[in-house]
């Protein structure tokens, strides 16, 4: 039986630190949670560990519900998991057993639901490259989508205009001796080149074309601009970091102001990847 409470903090369930109240606050660690926490007629938002996500100063008015479907089971070559899983334990742990295909989620902040949902990726990989099937619960009922039923397109997934909740997945994984090193120097060059540790969402901004978003926002000098709390990374320009008390208004205030600068000098718009949850 789901248990609710009021007026959770959102901001200690999101990766950036930033977040006010929600109304309502579940957890559900089922499929059988899962409907029963979308069945009550509410509004409602589905959130894993918080990450890509900018959530109101003012909260949600509404029922938030934090996903904890973390089943994992494994037959040869598939990988069947729940949504709520860590995407980033899931590329460690098969590498590690010597399975190729997801050594790029390492270090890829979120749950297996949310790679899914956005279409997660690093590199020349993204998720829907191994995905081969994903279950999803509506009003409708449970639905099992194959990988040729969905069409996916740079962090974009046909999810982000359905209305329900991802439940699960299977992963295509193939046997390879070199995949757990691969998945370490991936690892190892993240930890390098990003702030890992600091209060960030991950990447703020899509990358436009070839040149990637960081790249453009360096050779514009605004690495360590700050808006408040709200920084540019000095070690990764397209990540943000909340330096302490950061809020929301500081965060957009900055995505704003970084476009403004990048459009003026480059010409390039660019387009947040982050979603902004409104109240």
């Amino acid at each position: 039986m789901l248990t609710f409470q009021k007026n959770q903090l959102l901001k200690d369930y999101s990766t950036w630190g930033i977040g006010g109240p929600a109304k309502l606050f579940t957890v559900v660690r089922t499929v059988d949670e899962m409907c029963e926490a979308l069945s009550l007629g509410m509004r409602y938002l589905i959130i894993g560990k918080g990450s890509n996500c900018l959530f109101d100063d003012a909260g949600f008015d509404g029922l938030v519900i934090l996903n904890k479907i973390d089943f994992l089971e494994q037959e040869g070559g598939q990988i069947y998991v729940g949504s709520g899983y860590s995407f980033s334990r899931l590329g460690a742990l098969t590498a590690r057993n010597g399975w190729k295909g997801l050594e790029f989620a390492s270090g890829i902040p979120g749950t297996v639901g949310g790679a899914v949902f956005m279409n997660a990726g690093a590199g020349d990989s993204q998720t829907c490259d191994v995905l081969t099937e994903v279950e999803f619960i509506s009003e409708r009922g449970r639905k099992v989508f194959t990988r040729s039923d969905l069409e996916f397109s740079y962090r974009t997934s046909p999810f982000q205009s359905m209305t329900g909740a991802i439940v699960s997945a299977r992963f295509r994984v193939e046997k390879c001796q070199d995949a757990k090193q691969h998945q370490l120097d991936l690892v190892r060059y993240r930890t390098s080149t990003q702030p890992y540790g600091e209060k960030t969402c991950g990447c703020v901004f899509r990358n436009p074309g070839q040149e990637g978003a960081g790249a453009l926002i360096e050779k514009c000098g605004l690495k360590g601009l700050s808006v408040g709390d709200m920084e540019v990374s000095l070690l990764h320009a397209n990540f943000l970091v909340n330096k302490g008390q950061g809020t929301a208004d500081q965060a957009l205030k900055l995505i704003e102001k970084i476009q403004s600068i990048v459009k003026e000098k480059t010409g390039y718009e660019l387009a947040i990847e982050v979603r902004r949850i409104g109240i």
